[in-house]
Parts: structure tokens; sequence; C-alpha cells
């Protein structure tokens, strides 16, 4: 594997390009957004005209889209030029849809991988991410290559559609743990107690989560340049909320998240940083 392929070049993409680029590698990649192209060019990489240019330069391909329409619209796109080709899809999507995509790839000489990512675009610069991955075992294997360049820990959980179903309930979680961190430092505020000395105790309690060292700090400063935007956790909890009323799950806290949320983005933290959320709990806040 000397060139991998790229398409989606925002936060996450443009961060796994880094880190390919990074190991020596030839990477192609494709963006809607001039930005994006400009920026993997200014970097090393190498810009596609089209999706289709990825998938003929490269064996390996690694999509990082915004939801599971964007990345049929990709696989259309690509054609014939799948055949032969192992995709990485690391989008948060419809875990049905996934399965579903994984199928026809497969039926069409395609390897699938829907491999779902744990961690910011900050964590995938570092090598920090842990990749929950559906697919054929044997797919799985052959990838891990790849995973190694930025990921501390890859698994594989079962079928096509299993990464995202794993990165969904993954997501429930850690979303409401930026929730909760979020109420309690907008409580601490309200009892007139330091934020910032309540977050030093609660990271040497029992309460203790990563969240407090990742997003604590830019809750306290109010610093919401974008890891991972607020309005794509706001897709994935919709997901899950989706694949709840599908299963029988009972998601009380999801339902109240997602409204939280919803209100988020009408008030313009769309774009920001989901450590926003804490601004649902400001004197006079959303909620």
């Amino acid at each position: 594997m000397d060139t991998v392929g790229v398409v989606g070049l925002g936060l996450m993409g443009g961060a796994l390009a880094g880190r390919f680029l990074g190991a020596g590698l030839r990477v192609v990649g494709f963006d809607l957004r001039d930005e994006c192209r400009r920026r993997l060019a200014a970097a090393g990489g190498s810009v596609a005209p089209s999706v289709w240019g990825v998938f003929e330069a490269a064996r390996t391909v690694v999509l990082s889209l915004p939801d599971s329409a964007a990345v049929a619209a990709v696989l259309a796109e690509a054609g014939d030029a799948l055949a032969g080709v192992t995709v990485i899809d690391t989008t948060t999507g419809d875990p049905d849809a996934t399965a579903a995509a994984g199928a026809r790839l497969h039926a069409a000489g395609a390897e699938y991988l829907d491999a779902t990512l744990t961690g910011s675009s900050r964590e995938a610069a570092l090598g920090e991410l842990v990749v929950t991955v559906g697919g054929r075992a044997e797919a799985f294997a052959a990838a891990e290559a790849v995973f190694r360049l930025f990921a501390r820990r890859w698994v594989h959980v079962g079928p096509w559609g299993s990464g995202a179903r794993a990165k969904l309930a993954v997501n429930l979680v850690l979303g409401l743990n930026r929730a909760v961190l979020a109420e309690g430092l907008g409580f601490a505020r309200a009892c007139g107690l330091d934020p910032a000395a309540l977050l030093d105790v609660l990271r040497a309690s029992a309460a203790y989560s990563r969240v407090m060292d990742t997003k604590g700090p830019k809750m306290l400063a109010g610093d919401f340049a974008p890891e991972a935007r607020l309005a794509q956790h706001l897709k994935d909890v919709r997901l899950i909320l989706a694949q709840g009323a599908a299963t029988g799950a009972t998601l009380p806290l999801s339902d109240l998240h997602e409204r939280l949320l919803t209100q988020l983005v009408r008030d313009g933290f769309g774009e920001c940083d989901n450590s926003s959320v804490v601004r649902a709990f400001d004197a006079g806040g959303t909620v």
C-alpha cells in the first residue's frame, strides 16, 4: 500500500489524510469544498478531479462524510471503479444503510468496512482514535495496517452495519457525558462555586470521565473552535433515537438530549465544537 484515497477532507478527513502523509504514503483526495482541496494540496497530497478519480488512483479509499446519503452518492459516482477497492467508511451513518452498502459492494467485487471513529479531529491528528469495525473478518485483518496509522485501538465488532451500531452506542454515552459535565459546571457556577476548581475535583473523584480532560477546559474557556461539530452530534442522536424506535430500546435521556441539542443549533451553535453544549446551562439558557 503506497497510495491511500480520502473522500471528504473536512475536520476528520483532513486529519486522517495528514496521518497518511506523515507515514510517507501518497494521498489522493477529493472534497466538494475548495478550501478542503487547497489544504490537502498544501500539505503535499494530490487532489483528484472527482470521486471517480480517487477510486481510480487508490486501492484503499477512506470515506469521511457527514451522513449515509453522502456515502451513497459517493459510491454511486465511483461506479465501476469500485471493483478491487477496499472502502473504509468512517462515516457515522444509518446502520441499516451501512449494512446494505456492504452487501452491494461485496457483490460488485469490492471490500467494505464500516470503520466508525471515536475521538475528535485533534485525536485523529495524534493517532489516538478508537475504531469499531463492521465487515468481513478477512477484510478487517487486511486493513489493520491502515488503522494502525491513525488509531490506538481497533476492534472488529461484527458484520456490515455493526461498526455503525457500536459507534451510536459509544456516542450515546459520550454525548451524555458531555451534557452531564456541562450541567454540573453550570450548577457549580449557579451555586457560587468556581467551576475550574470543581473540574479539578471531578477529575480526582469517582465521577471522572475522559470528557473532563478533552472538553472541560474548552467549556471553561468558552473555546468552541470545532474539533467535532455540535450539529454532527445532533445527527448522531437522531440516528440513535431512530434505531431505538426500530428495536424497542428505551432512550429517555437521549430524547431529552435531542431536544437540548436542537435548541442549541437554533441558537447558532451548530457549527461550534460539541463542548458548546455548556451554553445550554448558562443562566437563562435554553433548558
